[in-house]
């Protein structure tokens, strides 16, 4: 029989295991020297200021939990050195393609990986919410931002405008434009949500890991904070069009605007605490919720616990030294200095193309700034007694750090257009090097106007319709051709009324004979 007053065995470290750790964990610094002011600038921005309590809140998770680790066993993990390698590859992918988010992310895997090795899996398992919040910290692709701020514009636009509507206003919505008839408001980035989606959802993840709740309870509040997010910044943009109605335009801009913002996401974090209290009711848990979210903190060692000294893992020694290595290694690296290859300026471009006679637009300067560009073309060409062409190419010397074109599958249904018939299509009599042309073809409608528009990505030598394969090009051609210049291009042409697609197919076909041959001259393979 065991006597339950003899204290349990704990673990603890020697000092120069502490000193190892110490040069690991600088190691790792060094490693990571250029992404760590990367992750931190982009904390400046709304939706990631967050990320600065981020690595203070993991600690304080690991230190809640200090007394579990103290009484574990470290057994160390081969998984974690595999971990860790796998981080210092995407480190280095992320170099040579000079692609900083990667590298975040890579950060993050190293971190966990030394974890795993230095403790074994029932350690890490402990510690996981620690660590995984650390995720949250590391900004999401711009890509994968364009297009999540977009869909939650147009979710934003619609929930606000039945907000208006509840107030007996009349009011007509395209797209994320909010028509009030004497007013309009543009639903964009800034009241996409995202400024509070990202804070609540990390909120939402130190809640579920603060709670002595159930899993499925933690797992609920957790997901919960996108459709909060979503409601409460419909019901934001509803009452600012109520405001602008009766008391003018100022009411969207300048201090309202964002004291509106703060008010909404301090009602947001008031709404999951009221979510958790009520789903602890719901299992019978008549606690307060200040019961409910209390932080444990970890009581002392007590007198005469014996301690064991831990010993050090082979695996953790092994990617300790890979790390330690990887951070020489990533010094001794030659700067590489992108390639752009030398094009024609597109204010050269001819505007006699054939039969067709084009006329120069542009792009105002408020959007030029958002699309962040290199080059441009807009025109209208058009044949004697037909209808036009609008030629649309943005170009980019560099698509690497975010800066890459907007997909008009995402960009579309901001301006209120309804897109049908979407699909690929190969233009008929047009061939490039890379082979026939194939676009993404589809019809667009708007107030009984009807659009048909091709688009396709030119990316180097390659003609590409998948915007998410444009990004696993643009990673292999950065880290092996050192270049990750390339364009989207776009025709569109208008439908008359009654006039089939299939005429308009006609018509961009003939266009797109008379310009594919020169684009390379803009646009370099």
């Amino acid at each position: 029989m065991t006597d339950s007053t003899v204290p349990r065995t704990e673990y603890g470290l020697s000092r120069w295991q502490w000193a190892l750790l110490a040069v690991v964990v600088a190691g790792v610094v060094v490693l990571f020297h250029r992404t760590i002011p990367f992750i931190v600038g982009k904390w400046q921005r709304e939706e990631y200021s967050h990320g600065f309590l981020i690595p203070f809140v993991s600690l304080l998770l690991l230190w809640q939990r200090r007394r579990e680790l103290q009484q574990t066993p470290f057994r160390g993990s081969w998984a974690g050195m595999l971990l860790t390698l796998a981080g210092i590859a995407l480190y280095f992918i992320s170099a040579f393609a000079a692609i900083t988010t990667l590298d975040a992310y890579a950060l993050v895997i190293v971190i966990a990986g030394l974890f795993l090795a230095f403790t074994g899996w029932r350690a890490f398992r402990i510690a996981l919410p620690a660590l995984a919040l650390l995720l949250l910290m590391v900004p999401i692709p711009q890509f994968f931002f364009n297009n999540l701020s977009s869909a939650l514009q147009l979710v934003s636009s619609q929930l606000g405008v039945l907000v208006i509507r509840a107030f007996g206003i009349s009011v007509h919505l395209d797209g994320n434009v909010i028509d009030l008839g004497s007013y309009q408001l543009q639903v964009v980035e800034a009241c996409s949500g995202l400024r509070y989606l990202f804070p609540l959802l990390t909120l939402g993840v130190i809640l579920a890991s603060l709670v002595h709740l159930p899993l499925w309870i933690r797992l609920v509040i957790v997901f919960s904070t996108a459709p909060i997010t979503v409601l409460m910044n419909s019901f934001r943009i509803g009452v600012i069009g109520v405001l602008v109605e009766h008391y003018g335009i100022r009411q969207a801009e300048g201090f309202l605007h964002d004291f509106e913002g703060w008010v909404i996401f301090m009602s947001c974090f008031l709404l999951l605490a009221v979510e958790t209290w009520l789903l602890a009711r719901l299992t019978g848990d008549r606690r307060s919720l200040r019961d409910v979210i209390a932080i444990d903190w970890p009581a002392s060692r007590p007198a005469g616990t014996p301690v064991v000294a831990r010993r050090l893992a082979t695996a953790f020694a092994v990617a300790g030294a890979l790390t330690l290595a990887a951070a020489a290694g990533a010094n001794l690296l030659p700067e590489r200095v992108e390639i752009v290859p030398a094009r024609a300026d597109f204010t050269q471009f001819p505007l006699q193309l054939g039969d067709w006679q084009g006329r120069r637009d542009r792009i105002e300067d408020k959007y030029l700034d958002a699309l962040q560009l290199d080059d441009y073309l807009m025109a209208d060409y058009r044949q004697a007694g037909a209808a036009g062409v609008n030629f649309y190419v943005a170009y980019f010397n560099s698509q690497r750090n975010g800066h890459s074109a907007h997909s008009p599958a995402s960009c579309l249904p901001g301006g209120g257009w309804r897109m049908s018939d979407m699909g690929q299509h190969e233009v008929a009599g047009v061939s490039t090097g890379a082979g026939p042309l194939r676009v993404n073809r589809v019809v667009i409608e708007l107030g009984g106007q009807r659009q048909l528009v091709y688009y396709w990505f030119k990316q180097r030598s390659r003609n590409v319709t998948n915007e998410y394969l444009v990004k696993v090009f643009l990673l292999w051609d950065s880290v092996f051709s050192n270049r990750s210049d390339g364009a989207l291009v776009r025709l569109i042409t208008p439908l008359a009324k009654g006039e089939e697609a299939a005429a308009g197919d006609s018509r961009l076909a003939q266009f797109a004979t008379q310009v594919a041959p020169l684009l390379g001259q803009y646009v370099p393979d």
